[in-house]
C-alpha cells in the first residue's frame, strides 16, 4: 500500500503543479498587458503634472525640485531644453526631437539608459523647444514575465503541498478496502470459505468486493461437491471390495464347497470390472483437459456404431429397439470414443430402469446447421426440470437421489458430457418420449476434402 500511496501522492502533485503552470501561462499574458497599462495610465498623469509644474515654476529651482521628487519615486526623467537633451542619460533621440518640436510622446517603449522602459513626453507651452520625458520599467519582455514567474512560487508550493495533502487522504480511501480484500484473499487462500467483504466505493473497489464474495460461495459449494462425490465414489469402490474381499476370504477358509467356486470366482470377476471400470472412468475424467488427450477423429458411419453397440447390450437389454436410418450418416468424431459415450448412456440406464423398461438407439440425419444426432431414450424414471441443469456435475444427481431411488456415481454423464465436448460436439438431457431420459448427441458431420 506504500506503493500507492507514493503514485497517488505524486499524481496528485504533478496535477496541481501542472494545473498552477497551466493557469499561470494563461494569466500571464493578462497580468502583463494590464500592469502595462496601468504603469502607462500612470505615468501618462505623472508627466501632465510634471509638465504643469515646471511650466510654471521658476528655473532652475524649481525645475530641479520636481525632477528630484520623481526620481525619488522611481521615475527615470529626462528634462529638454532649446531641443536638446538637457538631462544626463540615453534616450531614442527622436523622442527628444517630439517633445522639443511640441509634440506629446505617448505609449512608447524605448531603450532609456540600456534599458527597455515605458516613456511618455509632455512639451512646455510656455518654454519653445522644452519638455520633459518620463520613462519607467514596465512589466513587458522577459524580464517582467519571470519577475512574475517569480511570484508563483508560493503558489506552486501552496499548490503542491494541497495535492500532498490530496493524494494521501485519495490514497487511505483507496487503499482501505483494497487491504480488506487482500486479508480476506489470505484467508480463503488458508481455507476459510466464511470470510465476507464488506462492499465499499468507489464503484471499481465495490466490484471487486463483490467479485470476492462471489468466489468464496463458489468454493463453497464447489467443494461441498466435491466432498459429496468423493463419499459417493468411496462408497462405489467400497462396495465391489467388500464383495471381492468376502469372496477371497470365503475361498481362503475353505468354506466355499469346490462346486461352488466357480461361481465365485465369476462374482468376483464381476466385481472387479465393476471396479476396474469406476477407476477407468476417474482416470478419463482427470485427463480429459490434458493436451495429450487421445482422440483419432475420422469418418464414422453413426449407424455401423450404433447397430454394433445394439448387438453388444441386446443380450443385457432384451427390450432394446434401434431407430437407424436407411442411408449412412457419416461424421467427423473418434469411433471408439463415440463408442464409449453411447456405452456409458446405455449403461447408466440400464442401472435405474424397470427390467422390462424400453431402451432407443437412434441416428438422426444431417440438420441444416451440419449436425447429425444420436438419441439414447429410456422408459426409466427420467429426470424433472429442476435436475436437466445438473445432469452432467459430478456426483450432482447422486446427491440429489441419494437414498431416493437407485444412482451411481454420476462418473458416467459427466464422462459422456467431456467426451463429446473434446470430439467437437454437444450433448444434451430432456425427457423422452417413453417416459424417462432423452440423451441428444450432436456431431459435425464429415466434410471430404477434395484436391484441386
Amino acid at each position: 500500500m506504500r506503493k500507492l500511496t507514493s503514485r497517488a501522492v505524486l499524481v496528485t502533485c504533478l496535477v496541481a503543479l501542472v494545473s498552477v503552470l497551466v493557469t499561470a501561462l494563461v494569466a500571464a499574458p493578462l497580468a502583463l498587458r494590464e500592469t502595462n497599462r496601468a504603469t502607462r495610465e500612470g505615468l501618462a498623469q505623472q508627466a501632465e503634472l510634471a509638465a504643469a509644474l515646471i511650466n510654471t515654476r521658476p528655473r532652475p529651482a524649481g525645475e530641479d525640485r520636481i525632477v528630484q521628487q520623481l526620481r525619488t519615486r522611481g521615475f527615470t526623467v529626462f528634462l529638454v531644453a532649446d531641443g536638446k537633451l538637457a538631462s544626463k542619460g540615453t534616450v531614442p533621440p527622436r523622442l527628444v526631437k517630439a517633445v522639443a518640436a511640441g509634440l506629446t510622446v505617448s505609449n512608447q517603449a524605448a531603450l532609456v539608459n540600456g534599458r527597455l522602459m515605458l516613456v511618455e513626453g509632455r512639451p512646455l507651452p510656455d518654454r519653445p523647444g522644452s519638455g520633459i520625458l518620463l520613462a519607467k520599467t514596465g512589466a513587458a519582455g522577459l524580464g517582467g514575465g519571470l519577475a512574475l514567474l517569480r511570484g508563483l512560487w508560493w503558489a506552486l508550493l501552496a499548490g503542491l503541498a494541497a495535492g500532498a495533502v490530496a493524494g494521501v487522504l485519495l490514497a487511505g480511501r483507496l487503499a482501505r478496502p483494497i487491504r480488506h480484500a487482500a486479508a480476506a484473499a489470505v484467508r480463503l487462500s488458508a481455507g476459510d470459505r466464511t470470510v465476507r467483504v464488506q462492499p465499499e466505493a468507489p464503484a471499481e473497489v465495490e466490484e471487486l468486493a463483490h467479485a470476492l464474495n462471489g468466489l468464496t460461495a463458489a468454493l463453497a459449494t464447489s467443494e461441498g461437491r466435491q466432498r459429496d462425490f468423493l463419499l459417493s465414489v468411496s462408497h462405489e469402490l467400497r462396495t465391489p471390495l467388500t464383495t471381492i474381499k468376502g469372496y477371497a476370504e470365503a475361498l481362503s477358509d475353505g468354506v466355499i464347497a469346490p462346486e461352488g467356486v466357480p461361481r465365485a470366482g465369476a462374482t468376483v470377476l464381476t466385481e472387479a470390472e465393476n471396479l476396474e471400470r469406476l477407476v477407468g472412468d476417474l482416470l478419463a475424467l482427470a485427463r480429459l483437459d490434458a493436451v495429450d488427450f487421445p482422440v483419432n477423429i475420422l469418418a464414422v458411419d453413426l449407424v455401423d456404431v450404433l447397430s454394433d453397440a445394439a448387438r453388444a447390450w441386446i443380450a443385457r437389454c432384451p427390450s432394446l429397439r434401434v431407430e437407424l436410418p436407411t442411408e449412412p450418416v457419416v461424421v467427423a468424431t473418434d469411433p471408439g470414443r463415440i463408442r464409449q459415450v453411447v456405452d456409458g448412456l446405455v449403461d447408466n440406464a440400464l442401472r435405474v430402469i424397470p427390467a422390462d423398461a424400453p431402451v432407443v438407439l437412434a441416428v438422426r440425419p444431417a440438420d441444416p446447421a451440419g449436425f447429425a444426432s444420436v438419441e439414447v431414450r429410456d422408459g426409466g424414471p427420467g429426470f424433472s426440470d429442476a435436475d436437466l441443469a445438473l445432469v452432467f456435475e459430478r456426483g450432482a444427481m447422486s446427491e440429489r437421489y441419494q437414498g431416493i431411488r437407485k444412482v451411481g456415481s454420476g462418473l458416467g454423464l459427466a464422462l459422456a458430457h467431456g467426451l463429446v465436448r473434446r470430439l467437437g460436439g454437444t450433448i444434451e438431457v430432456g425427457h423422452a418420449p417413453e417416459g424417462g431420459a432423452r440423451f441428444t448427441v450432436r456431431l459435425p458431420v464429415y466434410q471430404a476434402r477434395t484436391s484441386h
